[in-house]
């Protein structure tokens, strides 16, 4: 196998929001960043996809807004399982890196006063979510792209990395799958930023991009560093539910923030049953389970899902707030502005992943992390509106820590490590029995149905035992010798990083006997204060954090 090898200061896997931000900040420390995407640069992750808004108290619509309370509604919607630390800091340097996103360009919607414009969202007190119209990830996103390319920071595309490389519980570099031709580059770096997003595509029906199986949250965890809370997974409680082509995309909360009304096929508008004070804009793990639970007592729709309803607001009201929705819906045939649309929960956000301290450091040293890849953030179920202020907040931290890691480091070689590396790889080229794509379905298949929205002990156990095996039946992966583009080869690499974590997730499942946030367990619905704590896997040990 071919080994390329390129050298930089700081390595960031990933091109959405918080691998861009750190670049940024990498550069702006003098030092140089190499952004890796393993789809093409600012296209393949999540940031762009964002379309609500960015949480920071501005108190620009509501004047009793405060960082206080940003701070206690993050914590109460996250079932004080947020790390205290991580949160403090998230809301009181949100507000500042927005108007650094201004300052690179970014627009915000303003009020007929000038000042910045901010809408309700689930789960907050008062009105502090920033946005642009429907597509704020996309506007963010494209500021922060093309600062990227102002200061000439470097960007390649098309590689997947495959593991990190480390020497003396210290990370020196990382090995990446070139996409093109197949090739392995050994990327030496000084530090190394994770910033890969998270794993929606562990599930069937998912908002999130095709490359977001969780490789981040593997690479890791095989190298040494630590992960947290990993049953919490959110399920975004409005994802589209036809044709089949769209199922699972995205519908904004920012259709419920402007009014949207759910209700069921008899016409009920149900959520004054689960959430009479908030309706609709209750936080999201509340949301996604009375849509379930309304579904699953037949109360839902011929196509599996509920209904959401905006067609009382005036036409150009839906235009100017909610225009990409707009254009969402005309191009499969539906008019939100005149009738309602189908919706049902889809796979979202994964609260939990990489343990990072303040600084953005992990368990390894020189390894850093920001964004969806890392925990602790948003405990037991984000806010809608807190994951654009993540990136930029700790992706200028992690940027900053990783400059002073690598002003104090110098590069290194482990050969051993990257040889090993590319013999694993080498090695799922060969005939076997079961095609890497029917492996990933069946994964995702079995994570809908035992490990979804409610869970118990006894499916969760299921669970358990069949991932086992599947992990056993990797041996028999049918994978071709393609240089080019070889899909085969890169779903190997990526159902062998799904399983592993599929198997993490569901043991922290298994163990967390109560139901918090997005973790819903049937046969422990109470939440107990003797679990207000994070549960942290490392390689052949398991701890517990108090909250």
């Amino acid at each position: 196998m071919e080994i390329k090898t390129i050298s930089t200061d700081i390595l960031i896997i990933g091109s959405g929001g918080a691998g861009s931000r750190a670049a940024i900040e990498v550069d702006d420390a003098g030092l140089k960043a190499l952004i890796v995407s393993k789809g093409l640069s600012f296209r393949s992750g999540c940031t762009g996809m964002a379309e609500g808004g960015y949480n920071a108290v501005f108190k620009t619509v509501d004047k009793d807004d405060s960082i206080e309370a940003h701070f206690n509604d993050t914590l109460k919607g996250g079932s004080h399982l947020n790390d205290k630390r991580l949160v403090d800091i998230l809301v009181n340097e949100s507000p500042k890196r927005l108007i650094d996103l201004e300052n690179f360009g970014a627009l915000f919607d303003r009020q007929e006063s000038g000042e910045i414009d901010q809408r309700p969202f689930g789960g907050q007190t008062y009105r502090r979510t920033c946005y642009q119209g429907d597509r704020t990830g996309a506007e963010l996103l494209n500021a922060l792209k093309e600062e990227i390319i102002r200061r000439d920071i470097e960007c390649i595309e098309e590689v997947m990395i495959t593991s990190l490389i480390t020497q003396d519980n210290q990370v020196i570099g990382a090995t990446g799958l070139d996409l093109k031709d197949s090739s392995l580059i050994y990327f030496k770096a000084k530090s190394v930023i994770l910033a890969s997003g998270g794993a929606g595509q562990l599930y069937p029906v998912t908002s999130n991009t095709f490359q977001k199986n969780g490789d981040g949250y593997a690479i890791a965890y095989r190298a040494g560093a630590n992960l947290v809370d990993m049953e919490q997974i959110q399920f975004h409680p409005t994802g589209m539910v036809a044709p089949e082509s769209k199922k699972g995309v995205l519908v904004t909360e920012a259709v419920r923030a402007e009014g949207g009304k759910l209700i069921n096929k008899d016409g009920e508008r149900f959520m004054s049953k689960y959430a009479p004070e908030k309706m609709e804009l209750a936080t999201r793990d509340v949301v996604a389970r009375s849509i379930y639970q309304e579904i699953i007592e037949g109360r839902g729709t011929e196509s599996g899902g509920v209904y959401l309803d905006i067609s009382h607001l005036d036409d150009d009201y839906i235009d100017e707030k909610l225009e990409t929705m707009v254009l969402q819906f005309e191009n499969v045939g539906v008019d939100i502005k005149h009738g309602p649309i189908e919706v049902a929960p889809t796979a979202h956000h994964f609260m939990g992943g990489l343990k990072i301290n303040t600084d953005a450091s992990t368990s390894l040293k020189n390894l850093f992390g920001a964004g969806e890849v890392c925990g602790g953030v948003h405990g037991a179920n984000r806010l809608g509106g807190n994951a654009l202020a993540d990136t930029q907040v700790f992706g200028k931290i992690a940027g900053e820590s990783a400059s002073e890691a690598a002003k104090a480091s110098e590069l290194k070689t482990n050969e051993e490590q990257v040889k090993d590396e590319a013999s694993r790889i080498e090695g799922l080229i060969k005939k076997g029995t079961i095609k890497p794509q029917d492996f990933k379905n069946n994964i995702k298949n079995l994570m809908w149905e035992k490990v979804a929205i409610v869970r118990d002990e006894k499916t969760l156990n299921e669970a358990l035992g069949q991932l086992q095996e599947m992990q056993k039946d990797l041996e028999n992966l049918d994978v071709s010798d393609k240089k080019q583009y070889n899909t085969d080869l890169v779903t190997a690499l990526e159902v062998i990083n799904m399983v592993e974590i599929c198997i993490l997730t569901v043991k922290s499942a298994i163990l967390r006997r109560e139901s918090r946030g997005a973790h819903f367990r049937s046969d422990f619905p109470e939440t107990k204060d003797e679990w207000k704590k994070s549960i942290v896997m490392g390689k052949n040990k398991i701890e517990f954090e108090a909250r």
